[in-house]
């Protein structure tokens, strides 16, 4: 399976960190030494991906500024700045850049840290394992215990084929890790230009076709100014215990 493009979704206005977002874009938020955007992109580097697609809309110049100065793969913009389109229609909006066949979808506020002693990262074996003829999407997913600024409960449950639906209370939820792969086939039908990707999960959920990929690592979510000094905490608490093999965090 090859997989060329990818998308990251910056587009947020950030409501819950102000008030660091009221003069910077969440995406730029910084933790841990870089911004949150940096993570996303590092992963990407990793897993070859020579197309990035961003999309932008608060304090956009700010954000197409540094993303014009980074080095690596070709970034594209695509411009929301007139009008919010939700996790899927801004991924709908930007499927002329990002081409016809399955592409990587992550958030800009989260990442994690991978577990090197596994010999490979979370991304690469997340292609690997996209299926287009038996997947429609395949989802990162966390356990609750390897995750840090999470507040909910768990989103699905995974059966003995990795196949997921969404969580009801009972038994073991997993979190959806803001990553996935997806054939943009699942957008087909849709002609509203603003929805949210939870549409498209159950659909493919509906289906059979949505799948769940166990992630290794600890995960990170960073929603408010106080999430950073958690998540700082957790990546050097990581760090401190996985001493000895490389321990760069990244989504």
């Amino acid at each position: 399976m090859t997989v060329q493009s990818a998308m990251i979704l910056a587009a947020g206005l950030g409501t819950r960190m102000r008030p660091i977002t009221e003069t910077l874009p969440k995406p730029l938020v910084e933790v841990a030494g870089k911004p949150l955007i940096a993570y996303s992109l590092e992963a990407l580097d990793r897993a070859g991906i020579g197309r990035v697609v961003v999309n932008v809309h608060h304090l956009a110049p700010l954000l197409i500024d540094w993303l014009a100065r980074r080095a690596g793969a070709e970034i594209l913009i695509s411009d929301e700045t007139e009008a919010l389109l939700d996790s899927g229609g801004g991924v709908v909006k930007a499927l002329p850049l990002l081409g016809s066949g399955p592409l990587i979808l992550l958030n800009a506020d989260t990442f994690w840290i991978e577990d090197h002693a596994s010999g490979r990262d979370n991304l690469a074996e997340m292609v690997d394992r996209f299926d287009p003829e038996s997947m429609d999407m395949l989802l990162m997913t966390a356990r609750l215990d390897q995750a840090t600024g999470h507040t909910g409960g768990g989103d699905f449950t995974p059966d003995s084929e990795g196949r997921l639906t969404r969580y009801r209370g009972t038994g073991d939820g997993v979190i959806y890790a803001g990553a996935l792969v997806l054939h943009p086939r699942i957008f087909a039908g849709i002609s509203e230009p603003k929805f949210s990707l939870n549409r498209c999960f159950d659909a493919a959920a509906a289906a059979g076709r949505l799948f769940g990929y166990a992630m290794r690592g600890h995960w990170l979510t960073v929603g408010t100014p106080e999430a950073i000094g958690e998540a700082e905490a957790a990546i050097a608490a990581y760090r401190g215990e996985h001493a000895g093999g490389e321990s760069e965090a990244a989504p």
